[in-house]
């Protein structure tokens, strides 16, 4: 519901000495809905010094406003104290406390010029409020004496344009899609700007943010050039939306230029530029962004300089990094124009007798130099722009001269890193980061062995590129908009490799000693895997998954009898290169039965034994002879601590003489194994030993792999 404000003005005198003015407002309940076009307005409201105590005011009525300050008779007294407000929001219907209001405003230069002009303190945001108090302490704090006369309050409703209200359920976003400012069209007086050495960033005309161009009917002046700018914040909460910034804007264009005593009585917006906590540039004093118009933004100095202002108050608090880049660029092209580096230092003169904040005298007349970008307290005696944004101006500088500051490359990807080289196939992405604003960046350059092989846009974070075979040098430069060259990122060592690994031992399994089950035949899978570069892994795929390391060559592994599987293994080089090799092989389990005999053997029952069923015999030279066709074999027996020895043949060949003792019973035990390097027929056969004492053995098959 739309809410009319009606003020109750008093005055009283503090305990101190001051003068207090105090206003509430009530609401009125015609309107309805959401904000109507309505235009700017501003009111003031007088301060009165009653001779002693406190006393009551008479009521009077006014309509809500959303921003403040405090004015007096002659344009260049200063006010020598305090003055402190505190308002009463719409919205809330909730008191702020105390703030203090800056009032080491800059006088306006040609104060004897302009009838009515009034000295000021800076303007106050406070957002849409209905109620205000007032309080005004001279320096000393016993006596209002010394308090320049007329002090008045100024109450500045920024009003609600015609694109506001039809947009009040969608704010315009400003720094997205606006409108170019318009140019000055060349006059006598008005000659040809000249082209910036970086490009123009987006700017709010003033038609877009709303300014009512009859509060401002002298014609624009002009300086010869911009040596410098000056970095200003207007005060006031940092909680506006960026919605609100427009609004802000004219709020401060009609208090500065409102009719004495309602305003500061000055023919135009003071500063050049506005820019807020969201980034989005305002064209401030007419007369074309483009050109040297002469501002009122500090006082002595304005002739060489321009004005840019960060909306908000950034004593305790720093701007934030869009509002950094905005002023940032601003003003590198307002320098450009003239052939000024942001980060220089340049001569000023001065154009008032004065001290600045750090207490330098200046003498009106003499040259004194100063930073192209500067605070506003460099230049007159004023907090401003606040102790933290101050504190930013050399990140400012940065960023607007360039070189691009904070390069760095954060991955590659596409790549393997091994060691201290990368590792690929050709292929590769460059990633990188910057502390300076993509905005303020003309092109990244990516470099392969010193030659630019790659250039992308300043808004890029990343540049891709194809590496011939071979080891190379990749990094990668940064190119301001200003021109600057960033010397180019560290060096990384980046290996192209397309060649596959190999396999020098192609996989295979072999049979070892162990418990042997049906479903699981222990066996050695070995392999030996290379690569011309640097091998970095071998995988097992099947029948079971696995990875290895690049300098193991074997691992323990189990088999299924009576089918093949495919011991399909894949090599990786660092590159990611790789190399796949799938030989299949069966593992077969040939009972006793199947053996040729001689001499004594007697069949044995048990679940223990494979297939249900084994042989014994305790009669020396009693034997068993397989004969099989495969690369690998393993004579599966049980042990007790009464087994005895028997003697190994291998196609006729005495090889090992084996002890089947066990201090504990076992079965199905692969005790003997032997392997080749391919598959050939073979003969097996064991011969029972007659050990003294423990002649007996149990054989329970033999165990081939083909």
């Amino acid at each position: 519901m739309k809410r009319r404000a009606w003020l109750t003005l008093g005055a009283v005198v503090l305990g101190g000495g001051g003068i207090a003015g105090y206003a509430v407002a009530s609401p009125s309940t015609d309107g309805a809905g959401g904000p109507a076009e309505r235009p700017v307005k501003v009111y003031n409201l007088g301060l009165k010094a009653p001779e002693t105590g406190e006393r009551e005011l008479p009521r009077t009525e006014t309509k809500q406003f959303s921003l403040l300050g405090i004015s007096w008779t002659g344009a260049t007294k200063k006010l020598d104290g305090k003055a402190q407000v505190r308002t009463r929001s719409v919205d809330t219907g909730t008191w702020t406390s105390w703030q203090d209001l800056e009032t080491d405003a800059d006088p306006v230069e040609d104060a004897d010029e302009r009838a009515g002009a009034r000295g000021a303190s800076e303007p106050l945001w406070v957002g849409p409020s209905d109620g205000v108090e007032v309080q005004v302490v001279h320096e000393d704090g016993t006596t209002s004496a010394g308090l320049p006369s007329g002090l008045r309050v100024n109450l500045v409703d920024p009003g609600v344009t015609a694109a506001e209200a039809d947009a009040a359920t969608e704010p315009a976003a400003y720094a997205e899609d606006v409108t170019p400012s318009p140019t000055a069209t060349p006059t006598a007086t008005t000659p040809p700007a000249p082209a910036s050495t970086v490009p123009e960033p987006p700017i709010v005309s003033r038609a877009d943010w709303g300014a009512d161009e009859k509060l401002s009917l002298d014609p624009s002046e002009y300086n010869t050039d911009v040596k410098a700018v000056f970095v200003h914040h207007t005060a006031g909460s940092n909680d506006y939306t960026c919605a609100e910034s427009a609004s802000i804007v004219r709020a401060i264009y009609a208090y500065h230029t409102a009719p004495a005593p309602s305003g500061n009585g000055w023919n135009d917006l003071g500063y050049n530029f506005l820019v807020d906590k969201c980034g989005t540039i305002f064209e401030g004093r007419k007369g074309g962004v483009d050109q040297p118009v002469l501002g009122a933004h500090t006082y002595g100095w304005n002739r060489e300089s321009a004005g840019i202002a960060a909306l908000g108050e950034y004593t305790a608090a720093g701007a934030s990094n869009a509002a950094l880049t905005s002023v940032a660029e601003i003003a590198a092209w307002k320098l450009g124009q003239y052939g000024v580096d942001p980060a220089s230092t340049v001569q000023l003169k001065a154009g008032a007798t004065q001290k600045n904040f750090a207490g330098t005298s200046f003498t009106s007349g003499s040259s004194y130099p100063f930073d192209a970008i500067s605070g506003h307290r460099d230049g007159y005696a004023t907090e401003c722009p606040g102790n933290s944004l101050y504190g930013q101006l050399p990140t400012i500088r940065a960023w607007a001269a360039g070189p691009v500051q904070g390069l760095k490359v954060t991955s590659l990807t596409g790549a393997t890193l091994s060691g201290s080289t990368y590792w690929t196939k050709g292929a590769i992405t460059v990633k990188w980061s910057t502390t300076t604003p993509v905005s303020l960046i003309s092109k990244f350059e990516l470099l392969v062995d010193g030659n630019v092989v790659t250039t992308v846009p300043g808004t890029a974070g990343s540049a891709s590129t194809t590496l011939a075979a071979g080891s190379h040098k990749v990094a990668v430069r940064a190119v301001h908009q200003s021109g600057k060259t960033t010397p180019a990122t560290t060096a990384l060592t980046v290996v192209a490799d397309t060649t596959a690994p190999l396999f020098a031992t192609t996989p295979k399994i072999t049979l070892r000693t162990g418990t042997v089950e049906t479903a699981a035949v222990p066996v050695t899978l070995g392999w030996k895997a290379t690569d011309a570069q640097a091998l970095k892994q071998v995988n097992l795929v099947s029948p079971t998954t696995a990875t290895f390391g690049p300098t193991i060559t074997s691992s323990n592994r189990t088999a299924k009898s009576g089918a093949a599987s495919t011991w399909s293994m894949t090599a990786y080089d660092v590159a990611g290169n790789t190399r796949t090799s799938s030989p299949a092989f069966t593992p077969m389990i040939l009972q006793e039965t199947s053996a040729t005999k001689s001499g004594s053997w007697a069949s044995r029952s048990s679940s223990s034994y494979l297939g249900g069923k084994s042989y014994s015999s305790g009669s020396k030279n009693a034997s068993l002879t397989w004969t099989f066709t495969g690369r690998s074999a393993a004579w599966v027996v049980s042990r007790a601590s009464t087994s005895g020895q028997a003697y190994v043949y291998v196609d006729g060949t005495k090889v090992a003489t084996v002890d089947l003792k066990s201090s504990t019973t076992k079965y199905r035990q692969a005790i003997w194994t032997k392997s080749w390097s391919s598959s050939a027929q073979h003969k097996i056969k064991i011969v029972v030993v007659g050990t003294s004492g423990r002649p007996t053995i149990t054989t329970d098959g033999l165990v081939y792999v083909k």
